[in-house]
């Protein structure tokens, strides 16, 4: 397996994951970001869905900063084409020291279909057929050589074993720890990030809003869907926004003490790499108060 300076800065270490900074100017979404890397925290992974475009977003945050590692989790396959893809990630990781992990996903058939125009046809097919297509693309540049690291959004096992194949590892996200572990049998040795959201020192109510109000998008996606029932969930779960029993599974209801504890469960589990997505009161605004609470525990 490559040695990647992305992958080995993240190993055995807790990021963030968020999908807040696009509704910040570049400015503030930068100064925020630099303020995250002066807490201590090894990664930042940012979505692609209605908001920035991916590289570009990712660009603006590595010139902010000197260390943290910018992750897409998920730049979107449909969004570009294998050669542009490649030869973006290049540019990026030799401009800004290895920093830069793509993390690439088939997204979502509304995402795909009704956003962007494509035909949501055979994901696995679909992802196999663009890994091969970037491995085999030029690039008659100075960083043509460079290596970047990626990993590929995977729940099911084949797209898991596709992820350990075809890429340097797997991305999961809405996932429990029983998950993690299966995945881990799946992969062998590959690199395996967790996304893992968490409500911090909330009541039982408050908790439940925040946590239907992070799912309402996700229980309305067939491959969540899929990958629930794979773990022991029903059609009954999947209401808008999901049951209580949901909640209490995809979403970490924690305080301080024991918010380490909790994400321990996927280390011991196999993970490599959790990333954090912290849901504050507006899920659209940059929880950056609990992300400070939280560094002194979580970036030890």
């Amino acid at each position: 397996m490559r040695e990647l300076h992305a992958l080995d800065a993240l190993r055995g270490r807790t990021g963030l994951w968020t999908m807040t900074l696009d509704r910040q100017s570049p400015e503030a979404a930068t100064r925020i970001t630099s303020e995250v890397e002066s807490l201590g925290y090894p990664a930042l992974w940012l979505p692609e869905a209605w908001g920035r475009e991916a590289f570009t977003s990712s660009g603006l945050l590595l010139a902010s900063t000197s260390t943290l590692v910018v992750a897409t989790g998920i730049a979107n396959i449909w969004a570009r084409d294998a050669v542009s893809c490649v030869n973006g990630a290049k540019t990026l990781n030799a401009a800004y020291e290895d920093r830069f992990l793509l993390g690439l996903g088939v997204s979502h058939q509304p995402l795909v279909e009704r956003l962007r125009g494509h035909e949501y046809a055979a994901p696995l097919a679909a992802m196999r057929t663009y890994l091969e297509a970037m491995d085999a693309a030029p690039m008659h540049a100075a960083e043509g050589d460079q290596s970047v690291a990626r990993v590929i959004a995977a729940l099911g096992p084949r797209m898991l074993q596709l992820g350990a194949s075809h890429a340097d590892g797997v991305h999961t996200y809405l996932v429990t720890p029983e998950h993690t572990a299966s995945a881990r049998d799946i992969v062998g040795d590959a690199f395996i990030a967790v996304e893992q959201a968490v409500v911090l020192d909330q009541d039982r109510e408050e908790f439940l809003r925040r946590a239907h109000t992070y799912l309402e998008f996700y229980t309305g996606l067939e491959n969540y869907r899929n990958n629930w029932r794979r773990l022991g969930f029903s059609d009954e779960d999947f209401v808008r926004g999901g049951s209580d029993r949901l909640c209490d599974a995809m979403v970490a209801h924690v305080s301080e003490d024991d918010v380490a504890g909790k994400l321990g469960e996927h280390y011991d589990a196999g993970a490599d790499h959790v990333c954090v997505q912290v849901l504050g009161a507006d899920h659209l605004a940059s929880p950056l108060e609990e992300w400070r609470r939280l560094a002194p525990l979580l970036t030890e």
